[in-house]
């Protein structure tokens, strides 16, 4: 199906209403997810690591593998490398409705181990990067490779991990959910209805998710802003919206551990979204000869994590208000990332 051409202020009004849909239905997703893991006994951090993060993460899956096909190599990398420091500033966003800074909740060292293998996937990446020529197979760099199989022991450390207690926190904050009630009715509906309500929404968060990609691309030529920094920034930031809207919600009804489970399960999806792009990129390895742009997403990927890393591990932090300092240096490194990706576009 062929989207007829609009105009610059027609695409911005139509990305708008885009933005809404996915808005809504990432809000729904997230009360289903919620519902969901009550239902079926599931920790809500595993929920969001495993599912949410998918079905929030399918924008960026079209996108990346549809960019790949038309060979635009800065566009993918940008897209997926960008939206990892924004989708972390989503996070430090949420901690503004949580009570207490947000990454004092978890009870287990899930979400730090999740940090950790992050930042070495992150690392890893900003490696191969740097390495110029590398080894090929099929016209796949073996770099992609390499990710996609640390991604895979990274998951499989996570899930081996989800039921240890070997790590015991401190200043814990009350566990009871905000007073933020989920949609009437929901909890007395059944297993069924609720599955595919989740199905119906991640369904609406794609279509209207390409959607809100193709207008995002549209204002980007209209407007005459270049693909590196628009890829960075404003298309990072269209794909990011369902992530935005559903850790916002999982936050406002106290499902805290669900919400940084979701960020930092997309992050890693976006790194392993590299090896299939690489597949159906034909003009070499990805990886290679890489813009400046790409190599910055990585290291301010790097800096977020590590803060909130930081953050998880020190219970005892300081606060700004009600939020904590790590997230207020999460935003602060976030719009540091802008002025550097504008400078080196």
């Amino acid at each position: 199906m062929t989207i007829p051409s609009t105009s610059l202020t027609e695409s911005i009004l139509l990305f708008l209403l885009a933005a809404g849909v996915v808005w809504a239905a990432g809000a729904r997703l997230a009360y289903l997810a919620d519902t969901l893991a009550d239902r079926f006994a599931l920790a809500k951090s595993l929920m969001g690591l495993l599912v949410l993060s998918l079905a929030t993460s399918l924008p960026e899956v079209a996108t990346t593998l549809t960019a790949a096909v038309q060979e635009s190599r800065d566009l993918v990398l940008n897209n997926l490398f960008g939206g990892i420091a924004l989708q972390t500033a989503i996070l430090a966003m949420s901690d503004f409705w949580a009570r207490g800074p947000i990454t004092n909740y978890p009870r287990k060292a899930n979400h730090a181990l999740e940090a950790t293998l992050l930042v070495f996937l992150l690392s890893m990446t900003l490696v191969i990067t740097n390495l110029g020529k590398t080894l090929v197979l099929f016209g796949v760099g073996m770099g992609s490779v390499s990710i996609a199989v640390a991604y895979a022991g990274s998951i499989w450390i996570l899930r081996r991990y989800d039921d240890s207690s070997d790590w015991v926190p401190v200043d814990l904050p009350d566990p009871e959910p905000l007073p933020f009630p989920a949609p009437f009715g929901l909890q007395d509906k059944k297993n069924d209805t609720l599955i595919l309500q989740a199905i119906a929404a991640s369904v609406a968060i794609l279509v209207f998710g390409l959607l809100l990609v193709l207008f995002a691309e549209r204002v980007a030529e209209q407007s005459g802003l270049g693909t590196g920094f628009i890829g960075v920034t404003f298309l990072a930031a269209a794909t990011s919206l369902p992530e935005l809207t559903t850790s916002l919600t999982a936050v406002r009804i106290g499902a805290y551990t669900m919400a940084i489970s979701n960020i930092f399960g997309s992050n890693l999806i976006m790194l392993v979204l590299v090896f299939p792009a690489d597949i159906l990129f034909r003009a070499g390895p990805i990886l290679q000869d890489t813009s400046p742009t790409v190599e910055l997403a990585l290291a301010f990927g790097i800096v977020v994590t590590a803060i909130y890393l930081t953050g998880l591990i020190i219970r005892r932090k300081p606060r700004i208000g009600s939020v904590g300092l790590d997230s207020v240096l999460v935003l602060v490194a976030f719009l540091a990332s802008i002025v550097a990706y504008y400078s080196a576009r």
